[in-house]
């Protein structure tokens, strides 16, 4: 019957990848229920910033998820969930499953692209500072920024730009940008200046030629300030396809998401907050 109602809710244009019906595998119907789209207004004039709201009852904390990217979650489906491919994106419900409220922010409605310059920018960051103050008014508890890819960046930058306002209590990266010539890099940012917890979780066969495996290990160096911080080198999934720098290859843990999500949502459990 689960899984009928899975395939149904395929139909319907929900995460709808080769891979979605064991995705969503086991998850209720309540799990499945989906959340609400609202807009933040930005700084800029006429500006603003989607962020897919999604309650879960009796939530241990609230997740916000920045995806990589243009910095796009698709549009939303038929069946309430956005649509996009992005790791983050498409495993959302299995974030909520573990008990977590989930904000999905997309990129602002005035930029076609979130490159790297954009992300790191001030304007940038007021967004997502007006994005945390929404979630901090719509949901009770600790709130974790959780980046894949160029939403690492994002979430980087973050941590350090608001690292005295209280707005993040936690930090994951997740397929971080490594390559030192790039803008906003992980590991060229000032991680000696994010206190808060840091999890790093990437997967070992990540071939995208920004994200290398093997820079990795410098951004976990770079947090000692951090009260808690960890590198996480994944293996596992399958099926991988496409562009090795997007959401269908190792690069997004496919076929491997609910262990993916596991390994943060356990982590983010075992780390008490002030």
């Amino acid at each position: 019957m689960m899984r009928g109602m899975i395939v149904f809710l395929c139909l319907l244009g929900v995460l709808c990848t080769a891979q979605s019906a064991d995705l969503l595998q086991g998850l209720t119907s309540a799990q499945l229920a989906p959340g609400q789209l609202q807009r933040v207004a930005s700084s800029r004039e006429g500006a603003e910033i989607p962020v897919y709201f999604r309650a879960t009852p009796g939530a241990k904390g609230s997740l916000v998820l920045l995806p990589g990217g243009a910095g796009g979650m698709g549009k939303i489906g038929s069946a309430g969930w956005p649509e996009g491919a992005n790791f983050l994106v498409r495993s959302a419900p299995l974030f909520a499953a573990k008990g977590f409220n989930v904000a999905i922010v997309s990129r602002p409605s005035d930029q076609s692209d979130m490159d790297y310059p954009f992300r790191v920018s001030a304007s940038a960051m007021e967004d997502l500072r007006r994005v945390l103050r929404q979630v901090r008014s719509t949901f009770a508890g600790p709130v974790w920024v959780v980046g894949t890819s160029r939403g690492t960046v994002s979430g980087t930058a973050a941590a350090i730009a608001m690292r005295d306002e209280g707005l993040i209590d936690g930090l994951v990266l997740t397929s971080s940008v490594t390559a030192y010539k790039t803008v906003g890099a992980v590991p060229t940012q000032a991680l000696d200046k994010i206190s808060i917890p840091v999890l790093v979780l990437h997967h070992e066969k990540d071939a995208c030629r920004i994200c290398r495996p093997e820079e990795v290990p410098a951004i976990d160096r770079g947090l000692i300030n951090s009260r808690k911080h960890a590198l996480i080198m994944f293996s596992g999934g399958e099926g991988e396809s496409g562009n090795p720098c997007e959401a269908l290859h190792f690069h997004g843990f496919i076929g491997a998401e609910p262990q993916a999500v596991e390994r943060i949502t356990d982590w983010i459990a075992a780390t008490p907050l002030p």
